[in-house]
C-alpha cells in the first residue's frame, strides 16, 4: 500500500510560476539537482514540462523519504531516485549537475549551512553553469514586505539560527565561490527568484 502523499499549498500556488523561470533559465538538456525536494511537488511538475531534463531530486536525511509517495505515482523516467544531501556534509553524493535548482531554502538553514550549499553548487557546476535559488530575500538590511517581516519573526522564534538572508550577505557568499547573480526576478507573494551563475 502507497504512503500518504504529503502536500504543500505552498508548492501548489508557486510551482507554475516557478516554472516559467526555469523554462528561461536551465538548460534545454542536462541533469539538474533540487536540494530540499520537500514533498515532490516541484519535481513532479517540472519533470513533466521538461521533459529532457533529468531531474535528481535530494534532502536531508530526515526528510528524503518525504518525496517518495509523489515521484512513485507520477513514474516519470527523468526523475531519479531521490539522494540523501546535508549541504553542510562534504563531499556531496553528486559530483556534478548541469544546473541547481532549490526552493524556500536558504531561510531555514542555519548561515553555515548556506554558505556549505553555495560552496557546494559552485563545486558541482561547470563554467556557465546556473543556481537558481527561490524564496524570500532582505535588501541591504530592509524587509520587502510586512508579510515578511512578521515570517523572519515567526522563523526565528521557532530557532534563532533560521530567518531571511540578505542579499548582500548572499552575493558576497557568491563572489567568494565564483557565482555571481545574473538575474533577480519579482515572483509572486514577495518572493524572488535568483540566479547565480559559474564564472
Amino acid at each position: 500500500m502507497m504512503a500518504a502523499k504529503p502536500f504543500s499549498q505552498a508548492c501548489e500556488n508557486n510551482k507554475q510560476p516557478i516554472l516559467e523561470q526555469l523554462q528561461r533559465f536551465l538548460p534545454d538538456s542536462g541533469l539538474i539537482l533540487e536540494i530540499g525536494t520537500g514533498t515532490g511537488q516541484h519535481a513532479v511538475h517540472f519533470a513533466a514540462a521538461l521533459p529532457l531534463l533529468q531531474w535528481q531530486p535530494s534532502d536531508r536525511p530526515e526528510a528524503v523519504d518525504n518525496c517518495r509517495p509523489w515521484l512513485a505515482e507520477a513514474a516519470r523516467c527523468n526523475i531519479l531516485p531521490p539522494l540523501t544531501l546535508d549541504v553542510s556534509v562534504t563531499p556531496w553524493p553528486l559530483q556534478q549537475a548541469d544546473a541547481v535548482f532549490s526552493a524556500n531554502t536558504s531561510h531555514i538553514m542555519a548561515w553555515p549551512d548556506v554558505e556549505g550549499m553555495f560552496a557546494g553548487v559552485a563545486g558541482l557546476l561547470p563554467e556557465g553553469g546556473r543556481f537558481c535559488l527561490y524564496g524570500p530575500f532582505n535588501y541591504q538590511g530592509r524587509y520587502t514586505s510586512d508579510s515578511n517581516r512578521n515570517f523572519d519573526h515567526y522563523l526565528k522564534s521557532q530557532t534563532p539560527t533560521m530567518g531571511l538572508r540578505d542579499m548582500d550577505d548572499l552575493e558576497a557568499l557568491a563572489a567568494r565561490v565564483g557565482l555571481g547573480l545574473i538575474a533577480d526576478v519579482a515572483m509572486p507573494a514577495n518572493n524572488r527568484f535568483l540566479v547565480w551563475q559559474r564564472q
